[in-house]
């Protein structure tokens, strides 16, 4: 998970970038062509009998959620700060605990219950409902925070199935024809300045899916989840320093409570000592 923290927030600047330029379509398009061929060169040295699986119906429909989220996420990296951006984000826990209750059997015990609470409480202070600060993009976050919640808890399924390998060259392979159909309908001509910012959105993209696919294998997903709280705190500090976005109390504030919610979260699952 520390792995996707720091990936995540790679290509979420590389996003911020590039979106003066290129529409989000053409973005998600070539992040799924660059991570193809990454999967196809990794396919090619360890074998491509295991993309065959007989759950291919499931995988679509990760990949359908889990495209949606995406969308959200770069459409809204592009409009409103990268904090807030996160911050709604972050209701994801809620959606993947219902999901990995009602689809995985996960149990949802108390403590989970006060870590998910605290942590939306976090989320509430920062983003301060009526006090003017709601964009529309904040609303197609929301929407993009619940398809990343079933699409969590399906690769939580998924993992105990089928490989890292084969999850990843289904999520590129399906995704690619979603974004890039529409895309052609208004692509932007590529420059050399665009390149470092792809290459970094595709890499990162993938690499940082391997690392919650292979977390999610090792740990439940509403735990897994949770700990992604710790973006949070790291990209606004990135936004500011870089982007001049602002930073107050309140932001302060609601990571703490987020960062709280962490900790509920982890110890419970830390083993007693000797």
């Amino acid at each position: 998970m520390t792995g996707a923290l720091v990936l995540f927030t790679g290509m979420a600047i590389g996003a911020r970038e590039l979106s003066s330029d290129l529409s989000t379509i053409q973005l998600l398009a070539i992040r799924s062509l660059i991570g193809l061929v990454i999967i196809c060169i990794l396919l090619a040295r360890s074998g491509w009998s295991q993309i065959s699986t007989p759950h291919l119906k499931l995988h679509a429909l990760r990949n359908l959620a889990q495209f949606g989220g995406q969308f959200s996420w770069f459409y809204a990296i592009a409009a409103i700060p990268l904090a807030t951006v996160f911050a709604i984000e972050f209701t994801v826990p809620i959606w993947t605990a219902i999901c990995a209750a009602l689809l995985l059997g996960e149990r949802i015990t108390a403590r989970r219950v006060f870590a998910i609470s605290c942590g939306l409480i976090g989320v509430l202070v920062i983003l301060r409902p009526g006090a003017g600060l709601i964009h529309h993009a904040a609303l197609v976050m929301l929407a993009g925070a619940m398809s990343f919640g079933m699409a969590f808890t399906l690769t939580k399924k998924l993992a105990t199935r089928d490989s890292m390998l084969c999850i990843l060259f289904w999520m590129s392979a399906m995704q690619l024809p979603f974004s890039l159909i529409p895309a052609l309908w208004q692509w932007t001509p590529l420059e050399l300045k665009h390149l470092p910012w792809l290459l970094l959105i595709g890499f990162a993209g993938l690499a940082a899916h391997s690392c919650m696919v292979r977390a999610l294998a090792l740990a439940d997903a509403t735990i897994v989840v949770t700990l992604d709280f710790m973006r949070l705190p790291l990209i606004t500090l990135i936004g500011w320093w870089a982007y001049q976005e602002p930073a107050d109390w309140y932001l302060a504030a609601g990571a703490a409570l987020i960062l709280a919610a962490n900790l509920v979260n982890v110890f419970e699952k830390a083993p007693p000592k000797a």
